[in-house]
C-alpha cells in the first residue's frame, strides 16, 4: 500500500480532474445559449439539472450502499468514465433544451460516484488529520467547479467545444489515476451486504444531525453564490459603466480562490477545532450575504472585487469541515453512505435556494437579491449549536 503522502496528492488530483465536469456548461454558457437558442432562465435550469442528477444518484448510491460495498475507487473509475461521455453529449448540434437538460442532469448523477466517493476514500486513508485532507479535497473540487470558467475566459482563442472536450479528458485522467494508484485505505471497513437501513440509521446520533444540519445551511448559500457570480458582475456592470470585468477570468478567481480557503481552514481546525472554524466561515459568508446590496452601490470595481474574493472564500472555507465532522459521527461500516446521502440532502437545498433567486430576479431589485442567501447560514448555526459537545 502507498505512503498517505504519496495517496493524497493523487486523491487531490483526480477530484479536481473529474469535478471539473460540475460547472463545464456554466463557463460556456453564453456561447451554449447563443449556439442553441435557449431561453433567459437557462443558466439557473441547466445549474440545476446537475443538482438534480447529483441528489437522484446520491440517493440511489445512498440507499444500495455502494460506496460502502463496492472498492470506492472502481466506483470513482466508472463514474467519472460515465460522466466525461455524458459531457461530450452537449456538443451534438441537434440538443434542444430538454436534451441539455438530460445531458446535464445524467452528468450530475455520475459526480455522485465522484465527489462524496472521493470523501469516502480520504476517509478511508486519514482519522487524525481528516480536517485538513478534506480541505485539500475540497479545494480540488473548488478548483475544478471553477476551471470551465477559466477556460472559458480564452474563448477567444479556445473553442467553446474544446471546453467541454478537455472537461471530459480531464475526468477520465482523473478516473484512471484513482482506480490504478490508489488502493483501498486502512481505516475501509467494507458492508459486506446490502442494508436498505443505513440510509435511516445516519440521522440517529444527536451530534451527527447537528453537523448535518449545519451543512445544510452552508449548501443554501454556496451553489446560488457559485451560479450568479456572473449575474452579479453584469449587474454592477449595468450601473457602472466605467467596470470592465473580464467575467469569466473573474468567476474563475472569485470561485477558485475558494479552494486556497479550504486548505488554510483545515489546516486551521487541526489547532483551533473543527467546529468553531466552520462555524466563524459560515457566519463571516452569512454577513457577506447581508452586505451585498451595499456592494452594488460601492463605485469602485476594485472593492467589488475583493469583496467577492473575500466571500468566495468564506462560502466554501466550512464545507471540508462540515464533511470532517458527519465522517467522525457517523459508523465506520456506514461511512460512505452517511456522506453520500447528506451530500445529497444538501444540494437538494441548492435547488430550491438557486430556482428561489432565478425567480426573484423577475421581480426584486437585484441588488436586494441576494440577502435571501442569509438565511442557510442563520439557521446552519442555530442548527451547529442547538446541542452541546
Amino acid at each position: 500500500m502507498p505512503s498517505k503522502k504519496y495517496v493524497l496528492p493523487i486523491i487531490v488530483i483526480s477530484q479536481f480532474c473529474c469535478t471539473s465536469l460540475w460547472f463545464a456548461g456554466n463557463g460556456v454558457m453564453p456561447y451554449l445559449v447563443d449556439y442553441f437558442q435557449l431561453g433567459t432562465g437557462a443558466l439557473a435550469h441547466l445549474t440545476s439539472a446537475v443538482q438534480l442528477g447529483f441528489i437522484t444518484g446520491t440517493l440511489i448510491f445512498a440507499l444500495l450502499t455502494i460506496a460502502d460495498r463496492f472498492r470506492p475507487s472502481r466506483v470513482f473509475f466508472i463514474s467519472a468514465l460515465l460522466g466525461a461521455t455524458i459531457n461530450l453529449g452537449t456538443l451534438w448540434e441537434g440538443n434542444t433544451m430538454f436534451s441539455l437538460l438530460a445531458i446535464r442532469f445524467l452528468t450530475g448523477f455520475f459526480l455522485a460516484g465522484i465527489y462524496p466517493v472521493g470523501m469516502k476514500i480520504a476517509a478511508d486513508y486519514f482519522n487524525k488529520t481528516l480536517g485538513s485532507s478534506l480541505g485539500l479535497l475540497v479545494g480540488a473540487l473548488v478548483l475544478g467547479t471553477a476551471f470551465p470558467h477559466f477556460l472559458a475566459g480564452f474563448s477567444g482563442s479556445i473553442p467553446w467545444e474544446w471546453v467541454l472536450i478537455l472537461t471530459s479528458l480531464l475526468s477520465l485522467a482523473g478516473g484512471l489515476l484513482m482506480v490504478l494508484i490508489v488502493p483501498d485505505g486502512p481505516y475501509r471497513k467494507p458492508s459486506p451486504t446490502l442494508d436498505l437501513t443505513a440510509f435511516f440509521q445516519v440521522f440517529s446520533k444527536d451530534q451527527f444531525r447537528s453537523a448535518a444540519f449545519g451543512y445544510f445551511g452552508h449548501m443554501w448559500e454556496l451553489f446560488s453564490f457559485w451560479a450568479f457570480i456572473p449575474v452579479i458582475l453584469r449587474t454592477y456592470s449595468s450601473s457602472h459603466p466605467d467596470a470592465q470585468f473580464k467575467i469569466s477570468l473573474l468567476s474563475f478567481s472569485i470561485i477558485g480562490i475558494g479552494g486556497l480557503a479550504c486548505v488554510i481552514s483545515g489546516y486551521l481546525s487541526q489547532s483551533l477545532g473543527t467546529k468553531k472554524v466552520a462555524s466563524t466561515a459560515l457566519g463571516l459568508s452569512g454577513l457577506c450575504c447581508l452586505l451585498s446590496p451595499l456592494m452594488f452601490k460601492v463605485h469602485s470595481p476594485l472593492a467589488l472585487i475583493l469583496f467577492l474574493l473575500f466571500w468566495g472564500m468564506m462560502v466554501v472555507a466550512d464545507s471540508p469541515l462540515f464533511s470532517t465532522l458527519v465522517a467522525q459521527n457517523a459508523s465506520s461500516s456506514i461511512k460512505g453512505t452517511a456522506l453520500t446521502i447528506v451530500n445529497s440532502i444538501g444540494f437538494a437545498i441548492t435547488i430550491i435556494s438557486i430556482q428561489l433567486i432565478n425567480l426573484l430576479q423577475h421581480s426584486l431589485n437585484p441588488h436586494y437579491l441576494y440577502l435571501v442567501l442569509a438565511l442557510g447560514p442563520g439557521l446552519g448555526l442555530i442548527a451547529l449549536y442547538s446541542k452541546n459537545d
